[in-house]
């Protein structure tokens, strides 16, 4: 049967010549044995919120690997934010293949031209987007106003999709991508008390799944990280937004819902013990596999007992969706 936009062959348009040598040269290789090792030089990463938590461990995780890594976070100070600054000393002092550009993702003309100086950076198409950069923020949904909704929407949703739109025409061009959305297990679990965060969690899952299969003919691969609680610093700032709401919150509501407000404090008190390195040795193994071969999404966490169990269920609701007709090679092409 011919390849057509509406017919592609899964190793047409995943694999790719190069990424069939590297599966020849090594066929019984596992997900693991890529990982162990895995040398990233000449492949260019842009990431978002690289100021914290994910975003900074991920940029310098990768660029030890050898990957050119550009790093994005807001407020810039033409370079001398700290956290800026620190990362490039550490590069400088570990001769680190890391640069650092301005990118506030609510901010539309930001995403342009940031992304337009990572290509440069880059040379060319960029090889992979890690979306990380987000908020978080607690409270019962009434309780969250429209300032509060917009921020976590344009922060959490909106931001992730312009950075794609950004990068996506020259990886369709090259043809092939990879984009990493870092989500949460709260974009499949819902808990009381932090429902808009969910809200935005659960529509970067939807997102980007659809995604994934309308790039299917484009060699444009998708994943999705599912990280469950890590101490990172979205706690604090979480704490610093629940503390704005409060005040801009009337004091019915407040006074309704003054229960419920203890919980929501009680989820933003912090991420536990986990080692959030685990984060960005999970999207590093995953680059390290052969295109085609990488999953449409990844729990992360020491317990991921119910994302397991949601994941399965949905991909088996997918499957009798999209598993025959007119989007069976799309869904083939992307499935776990």
């Amino acid at each position: 049967m011919p390849d057509t936009p509406y017919n592609p062959n899964r190793r047409t348009l995943l694999a790719g010549a190069s990424a069939l040598a590297a599966a020849a040269a090594a066929p019984n290789a596992t997900a693991q044995d890529a990982a162990a090792v895995p040398d990233f030089s000449g492949k260019s990463v842009l990431i978002t919120g690289t100021s914290s938590g994910f975003g900074r461990l991920t940029a310098l995780h990768l660029a030890r690997l050898g990957a050119k890594v550009i790093a994005s976070m807001r407020n810039l100070d033409h370079g001398n934010r700290p956290e800026a600054k620190e990362l490039m000393q550490i590069a400088a002092a570990e001769k680190l293949d890391l640069s650092v550009v301005e990118i506030d993702v609510t901010n539309d003309d930001q995403v342009a031209s940031g992304v337009a100086a990572a290509e440069g950076i880059a040379g060319s198409a960029i090889d992979v987007l890690v979306n990380n950069a987000g908020i978080g923020m607690a409270g019962p949904v009434e309780i969250n106003d429209m300032d509060a909704t917009h921020l976590m929407f344009e922060t959490n949703l909106f931001g992730y999709l312009r950075m794609a739109r950004a990068v996506l025409p020259a990886m369709r061009e090259k043809n092939e991508g990879q984009i990493f959305n870092v989500s949460s297990q709260l974009g499949r679990i819902l808990l009381p008390n932090i429902g808009m965060y969910c809200a935005t969690k659960f529509a970067i899952e939807a997102m980007f799944e659809t995604m994934a299969y309308e790039l299917a003919p484009f060699g444009v691969e998708i994943t999705i990280i599912q990280p469950g609680g890590y101490p990172t610093k979205i706690w604090d700032n979480g704490r610093r937004y629940v503390s704005e709401l409060m005040e801009r919150a009337d004091d019915e509501r407040k006074d309704a819902y003054g229960g419920h407000i203890q919980m929501a404090q009680g989820l933003l008190a912090g991420g536990g013990s986990t080692d959030p390195m685990d984060v960005p040795r999970a999207i590093a193994e995953i680059i390290a596999l052969p295109a085609g071969k990488r999953p449409l999404r990844r729990p992360v966490h020491p317990n991921t007992a119910a994302t397991d169990a949601a994941n399965t269920a949905m991909a088996q609701i997918q499957a009798s969706v999209l598993g025959g007709g007119v989007y069976k090679n799309w869904h083939d092409a992307v499935a776990d």
